[in-house]
């Protein structure tokens, strides 16, 4: 339960800045798989594609938990915003940020974010009650 008011967008900025910082020797477009195709080609699978494809489907769950009506929204936009922010700043000033693969990771945070607010301003409507407005009739034409 407590996982759901984190922003899941963390774990590959987390495995990003290891790889970065930790590694430094090891670059984003080394192969991880080369798989043959029909066509007679050979697709290569690169450690930034792969990190950008766990991106996706972790935002995929971002869209699912956003979705999920409780009262805890306000605080995954928070973060969610936070995270943005915090990533924009790391793009910007951070010499080993400044790659492809980080780009797509700050896109994908993006998007969650945008997606959270257009998720929760679509609830918000649905939930507007109108007081003191009587169910009348629709004027007459003369």
């Amino acid at each position: 339960m407590f996982l759901l008011g984190v922003p899941l967008l963390i774990i590959p900025l987390a495995f990003y800045n290891i790889v970065v910082f930790l590694l430094p020797g090891l670059e984003w477009a080394q192969p991880l798989a080369q798989v043959p195709t029909p066509s007679g080609t050979t697709w290569i699978l690169t450690l930034g594609d792969f990190l950008i494809a766990v991106s996706m489907f972790i935002l995929f769950l971002e869209f699912a938990k956003s979705i999920r009506s409780e009262g805890r929204n306000g605080v995954d936009h928070v973060l969610s915003v936070l995270l943005f922010v915090g990533m924009l700043a790391e793009f910007l000033l951070v010499k080993q940020a400044a790659t492809p693969t980080f780009f797509l990771l700050l896109v994908a945070c993006l998007v969650d974010m945008i997606a959270g607010f257009s998720l929760s301003i679509k609830e918000a409507r649905r939930k507007v009650v109108f007081e003191g407005i009587d169910q009348a009739q629709p004027p007459r034409r003369a």
